[in-house]
């Protein structure tokens, strides 16, 4: 009997200790890049990096863009477009947060904030025609890029 309550009490120990464990789950490919069209303000390369926490996913977002001025730290309003699946439902990923930029420095956005199911496929290539992939506001000036070409080495799953 004694025997019996001890394993009983192990295995009650051991789902709780599961129940407390950090639900990240891994996305792949963690990074990957895609070309920029951002009208008069020019264009290029971009990295973005994804992780996932549960169904709570960040990307940060590094362009070929350089600052015009200095940037101070989370004061960019941004808002990331992917397209879902390869549809025409998007999902966006949207915050303040980026760091503080030099004039000259590469433009970086993120970690952006945006909610994510289980097997999501997400690209910034928006096939559908939108106005923007990438929409990122400062000091009242609102800069729109598209992407140009799909994400390699392709979409984030989740």
């Amino acid at each position: 009997m004694k025997g019996t309550r001890l394993g009983i009490g192990f295995t009650v120990a051991a789902a709780a200790l599961l129940a407390l464990a950090p639900s990240a789950v891994a996305v792949t490919p963690e990074s990957a890049s895609a070309t920029y069209d951002c009208g008069i303000w020019g264009g290029g390369a971009a990295t973005l990096t994804a992780t996932q926490d549960g169904d709570t996913a960040t990307i940060t977002l590094s362009t070929a863009l350089t600052a015009p001025i200095a940037i101070g730290e989370n004061t960019l309003a941004s808002d990331l477009a992917l397209t879902l699946n390869g549809g025409d439902t998007q999902t966006h990923f949207t915050g303040t947060v980026n760091p503080a930029m030099a004039s000259g420095d590469p433009i970086t956005v993120g970690p952006l904030t945006g909610t994510v199911a289980s097997g999501d496929s997400l690209d910034s290539y928006l096939a559908t025609g939108d106005a923007y992939s990438l929409s990122v506001l400062y000091l009242g000036v609102t800069v729109t890029c598209q992407a140009t070409t799909v994400q390699d080495p392709g979409p984030f799953v989740f």
